[in-house]
């Protein structure tokens, strides 16, 4: 068994339910983290039989693209393609930061973690 993490993918996204987030936008960190068998990459040094990080960084991409309401929802479609796409069995879990959200009081973040 092993761990795959790809931390800290910084977009900018349309996220949230206010009309305001819909223009302005704002900043967004993703982590990705994948648990599973990793020994036929250990073995034999080929991509093609492990996750790809790049792929990994490019499916947020794309999913973080397209504006949601909730972070809870963009996280759950990131989970579903990256299962899609790596069907092994692996155990999944993408964690959604949503830097500085617009609400009252001073505020860091707000994090959605998802696993499956």
């Amino acid at each position: 068994m092993g761990v795959i993490e790809v931390n800290g993918i910084r977009l900018f996204a349309y996220h949230g339910c206010l009309e305001e987030e819909a223009r302005i936008g704002g900043h967004y960190r993703v982590d990705v983290r994948v648990e599973g068998d990793f020994g036929e990459a250990e073995r034999s040094d080929e991509l093609g039989v492990t996750v790809d990080y790049g792929r990994v960084a490019a499916i947020v991409r794309d999913e973080m693209a397209q504006r949601s309401k909730l972070i809870e929802h963009v996280a759950a479609r990131i989970l579903v393609t990256l299962k899609a796409v790596w069907p092994n069995g692996y155990r999944w879990q993408v964690r959604v930061v949503k830097q500085r959200p617009p609400i009252q009081g001073d505020v860091d973040e707000a994090v959605y973690t998802v696993v499956g």
